[in-house]
């Protein structure tokens, strides 16, 4: 087994432009946005996500419902989808699907991720922007370590797209006046 280099040089300047996406792709993405929006107007965080095959179908949707199932921390959006997409596609299935997500996924579920054997990731928002937003709320501790960092660590690849910084700015829009409501 080749060894992985682990670098703590990590940035988020990777320039990502939505042209580079085929028209459904940004279909999707924008999706995801909505779906944020949905979380929230369940009363959920605003964290949304989708699942795709190549050909661009969506086969599974899920928003946030860490609120929903009674402040369980782990009911992230990415991490409730793999639990549902791996109950349904085998690995040698998810290798073949692509997850289009709203931001980078937390530590916890890029880990879900990895474990699922997805194979592609899409995704809008960077968490350095992202935090601007949530500040210090505790809702959302900012955990300052990128999906591409914990990829790296592991024995197989993960294409990672992002952030597309085209549709960020629509992402954090859905978290306006959501975190730290006593502040604003």
């Amino acid at each position: 087994m080749e060894t992985k280099i682990f670098s703590t040089n990590y940035t988020e300047s990777a320039e990502y432009k939505l042209s580079d996406l085929s028209d459904r792709e940004v279909e999707l993405l924008k999706r995801v946005i909505e779906i944020c929006y949905e979380a929230r107007e369940k009363g959920n965080h605003p964290f949304g996500c989708l699942l795709a095959d190549k050909d661009g179908n969506i086969l599974m949707e899920q928003g946030n419902e860490e609120n929903s199932l009674n402040g369980d921390c782990t009911a992230h959006a990415e991490t409730l989808l793999m639990r549902r997409a791996s109950q349904v596609y085998s690995k040698e299935e998810m290798r073949d699907l692509t997850m289009y997500n709203c931001g980078d996924p937390c530590a916890m579920c890029a880990g879900a991720i990895y474990w699922s054997n997805l194979g592609r990731l899409v995704y809008i928002g960077r968490e350095s922007e992202l935090k601007k937003v949530t500040g210090d709320d505790l809702r959302n501790p900012t955990l300052d370590l990128p999906s591409r960092v914990v990829f790296s660590r592991g024995q197989k690849d993960i294409v990672v797209l992002g952030p597309f910084l085209e549709l960020e700015e629509d992402f954090l829009k859905a978290h306006e006046g959501y975190w730290n409501p006593s502040d604003k």
